[in-house]
């Protein structure tokens, strides 16, 4: 405790203090005056220093239950405090030993995530890597044009997709780090639905799929049409991916004066009740064996649209297949 400058300058003023007394006792009234005044000078100091010293191992104590804390232990042992500073002190401890805790437990949650993440993507993308040098080695021992070109086409899908699946882990890695900046534009919701459907064309009518569309006119959201369309585009593969051939595809737009909402209707065979709770997980590929996705679309889609304020939902419809809804509030 003397080691404390404020403590050294007490005593020093006290000390001068108690000099002064004893010499003012000692000329009004005489020995016995100044040797009270000694006396008394001396109570007070001894009190204080007691008071001080207990107050400074209250402190001291605190400082040493943080110490542990900051060092990993979990628990915070701090005896109660009667009301004052001490109190107030030992109470901001507590709760900033409380934060550190939640702190630590999210921090440690998102580790685990990361490396789960990690762990998912390097499988993901080695099954395709594994795919390629398997055809690398079958065109190196097989001189039939008709077998190699087959091959090559195989592997020209095989970069495609992992291309693909590269490009959705950036786009995910993009929006968890909170560096993707959407626009809050308005955006018609024919437009939007256009813009989707347009890479999928093509493909829609080589597998005799029909899209049923029921988009009021000059219906808008607000929102970024280049990140909403991709998220749609997600869930329309999806769809597509599910119903096969000869399959229909039914889109509905609501609009109400509290919300717009839209519907992605399939006539495919809907969802097991073991995906209905993994659909938008990272990763989660479903228990079907007609699955060929990675497990991301859906992913991120929720991300996207969540991001711009939205909600997204999905389930089996009551008429067969899966339904997707999309709603965004309407702005005050």
């Amino acid at each position: 405790m003397i080691r404390n400058k404020e403590i050294r300058h007490f005593a020093g003023v006290f000390l001068v203090l108690t000099v002064a007394s004893a010499a003012a006792g000692l000329l009004l009234a005489g020995p016995v005056g100044g040797i009270w005044m000694m006396v008394l000078a001396a109570c007070y100091g001894a009190a204080f220093f007691v008071f001080t010293k207990k107050r400074y191992e209250r402190i001291a104590d605190m400082s040493e239950q943080i110490d542990r804390v900051l060092h990993g232990q979990d628990q915070l042992f701090l005896s109660e405090e009667e009301e004052g500073e001490l109190s107030i002190l030992q109470s901001e401890i507590r709760k900033m030993t409380l934060r550190f805790r939640e702190q630590n437990a999210t921090l440690q949650k998102e580790k685990e995530r990361l490396s789960d993440s990690l762990a998912n993507i390097a499988h993901q993308i080695r099954t395709p890597l594994t795919s390629i040098n398997l055809i690398l080695s079958l065109l190196a021992n097989n001189p039939k044009e008709a077998q190699r070109l087959a091959l090559l086409r195989e592997e020209e899908e095989l970069l495609f997709r992992m291309e693909s699946l590269i490009t959705s882990l950036l786009k995910l890695s993009r929006l968890d780090a909170g560096i993707v900046v959407f626009q809050s534009v308005p955006v018609e919701v024919g437009e939007l639905i256009y813009t989707s459907l347009r890479p999928f064309l093509i493909s829609m009518d080589l597998h005799d799929i029909v899209i049923q569309t029921e988009i009021p006119k000059d219906v808008y959201i607000r929102g970024d049409l280049d990140w909403l369309s991709q998220a749609v585009q997600n869930i329309l593969k999806n769809c597509m991916e599910s119903i096969g051939d000869h399959g229909s595809v039914q889109i509905i737009c609501e609009d109400t004066l509290l919300y717009t909402e839209l519907r992605i209707h399939d006539s495919g065979p809907g969802f097991s009740k073991e995906d209905l709770f993994h659909l938008f997980d990272r990763f989660y590929r479903g228990k079907s064996d007609k699955t060929s996705g990675y497990g991301i679309g859906l992913a991120l889609a929720k991300s996207v649209i969540t991001g711009q304020g939205g909600t997204i939902t999905a389930g089996n419809h009551p008429d067969g297949g899966a339904v997707f809804s999309i709603r965004f509030p309407k702005n005050e």
